[in-house]
């Protein structure tokens, strides 16, 4: 009977794709209890279904097709594979894969199984892994062979899974292949059980643990559907590293809902008159990326793609209105924007066939109902915070943050769902991003938290205290820029600019590494907290253009 439901639901929103005030006033989220996406939706989509589901095109020009049933019956493989190496249901279980076909097989395996998955980037460092054991209590890793070394430094007794070339004292994930090809479950999986955990950043010292559920993010993901605007048959490219949210948005759930086929193109620089024929050659009819790539898709000639998608959108944070035009004129579709978090799935967005207003995210998703609240008076306003109406919850919403329970009261309070962005909305019900109400900034399509990046660099001699904000970057929309205070015996200028940045690379992932520095007193309020505010404005002012290079500041590039 669920399955039912949700199919009623996903066939009634492709029905309206482009009704927005139909599919908006009667769509009702499904009503579930048991349900298990990769069984009860995807396996059943698969029986006899030889379209492809997932296609992968390498640099080298290699690539690789499977269809849904290829897909359904492989993960049943991986599924009894992981089994047998001791996976059970509610076991955690780390996924550090890239854009494989690896990577898709474990995720439908481990929703069948019942386990939780903890998606991870394979850029993190061994400090963020260990993190990811230990509050995440994973005792399962599926990892690519290549990064298996970062956790030969973390001990515990947890399974370790290598996806490539054998590792010593790690099991052959290549074995799965040989297993049965039929599953059992262990049982019934309820909509409410945990399926997704995802670190995100904050703006305390530890990323926050977002929980989802087996209907949450593979049900909840209806609404991206519908932004998109995908249908069956459609092949869907959707730029992203495997580990982020994001990921599971575009690359698993919402193409699938729709019985669309995944289409991925690996690369290891970015090539926009490659990627523009990629997308030619094989036929791609609808395309998401972050700003960052569409700003640099527009240095290419746009013109020489044939046969443009019949959908593009773009999601991280506003697109500059010159791409928007840029992409229009030589392609003739308008990129439309969408907004979410790894919290939820799409919440408000620029759907299919609706007027879209320059600079404007657009209206409410079916199934969400947005309030702008006044941060103050917490009533309606016509610019506050984003937040979402508990009275009616929305489906694609986070259970909360897993052991938390301060921070998700925090995030819940007065009946609604607090994002913590800012948005104005006019006459229309047109929503415009305003900004962030904390700290934490985006840089290329990665989400950075200051304190994170501030705690590491104190860990240097020679700072005694820094502040992190964003620098604007003509094409990563900002880089981290550190202001730092020296220690006593520590002088400013090159060596020690050189220092820090070395200790930065060495502790953090490549995507947070600080870019820029500069030394100085930092400003504070009357009470002793640093006033990044002040920083921000002022780091906005240094940088009136691309070329503009402020006195006394030090560039990562340039210490090398």
């Amino acid at each position: 009977m669920a399955a039912v439901e949700f199919r009623a639901a996903r066939d009634f929103l492709l029905a309206h794709r482009e009704d927005y005030a139909t599919a908006y006033e009667k769509f009702r989220w499904p009503v579930l209890t048991g349900f298990n996406w990769a069984l009860d939706w995807f396996d059943k989509l698969a029986e006899g279904n030889d379209e492809p589901a997932l296609w992968i095109v390498e640099e080298d020009g290699s690539e690789e097709r499977h269809s849904f049933a290829d897909m359904a019956r492989r993960s049943n493989q991986v599924a009894n594979h992981l089994r047998a190496a001791g996976v059970r249901r509610g076991d955690r279980v780390i996924l550090m894969l890239g854009n494989q076909v690896e990577l898709w097989e474990t995720i439908l395996a481990a929703m069948k199984l019942g386990a939780v998955l903890i998606p991870t980037t394979t850029l993190l460092g061994t400090t963020d892994l260990r993190d990811r054991l230990d509050r995440g209590r994973a005792r399962h890793v599926v990892a690519a062979s290549a990064v298996t070394g970062r956790f030969a430094d973390i001990p515990g007794d947890y399974t370790r899974i290598a996806v490539g070339a054998e590792v010593d004292g790690w099991l052959r994930y290549a074995d799965a292949y040989g297993a049965a090809t039929d599953f059992t479950p262990y049982g019934t999986t309820f909509s409410s059980d945990t399926l997704l955990l995802y670190f995100t950043s904050g703006t305390t010292a530890r990323p926050k643990l977002v929980e989802h559920t087996h209907a949450s993010y593979p049900v909840g993901h209806l609404s991206t559907m519908y932004w998109i605007g995908l249908r069956p048959g459609d092949i869907h490219l959707n730029i992203s590293s495997a580990g982020w949210a994001k990921h599971a948005w575009s690359n698993v759930f919402a193409p699938w809902n729709a019985g669309a086929c995944v289409f991925i193109f690996n690369y290891t620089r970015f090539d926009a008159d490659r990627l523009l024929g990629e997308l030619d050659r094989c036929g791609v009819t609808s395309f998401c990326a972050p700003p960052t790539v569409w700003r640099m898709l527009i240095q290419a000639d746009l013109s020489r793609l044939a046969t443009p998608p019949r959908e593009v959108v773009a999601a991280g944070e506003p697109l500059n209105p010159e791409v928007i035009e840029r992409v229009r004129d030589a392609w003739g579709v308008t990129i439309r924007d969408g907004f979410g978090q790894t919290e939820t799935t799409v919440q408000i967005a620029n759907s299919p066939g609706q007027p879209v207003k320059p600079g404007s995210m657009g209206r409410p998703a079916p199934g969400y109902k947005v309030t702008l609240v006044d941060p103050i008076t917490g009533e309606p306003a016509e610019e506050g915070e984003i937040c979402l109406d508990l009275d009616d919850r929305p489906l694609g919403l986070m259970t909360g943050y897993h052991g938390d329970d301060d921070r998700t009261a925090e995030a819940m309070a007065g009946g609604r769902y607090h994002t913590g962005d800012i948005g104005s909305v006019d006459e229309d019900g047109y929503i415009t991003y305003v900004g962030r109400s904390d700290d934490v900034f985006k840089a290329s399509d990665y989400k950075i938290s200051p304190f994170e990046l501030e705690s590491v660099l104190i860990e240097h001699e020679a700072v005694a205290e820094a502040a992190v904000v964003p620098s604007p970057d003509p094409v990563r929309l900002a880089v981290p820029k550190a202001y730092i205070t020296l220690a006593a015996g520590w002088e400013p200028g090159a060596a020690t600019a050189k220092a820090i940045f070395e200790h930065s690379r060495a502790q953090l992932s490549p995507y947070k590494r600080i870019r820029l520095l500069e030394f100085g007193e930092l400003p504070k309020t009357i009470s002793g907290k640093i006033r990044r505010v002040e920083l921000r404005t002022a780091e906005t002012a240094k940088h009136p253009g691309p070329s503009a290079r402020p006195e006394g500041e030090y560039r990562e590039e340039d210490l090398r």
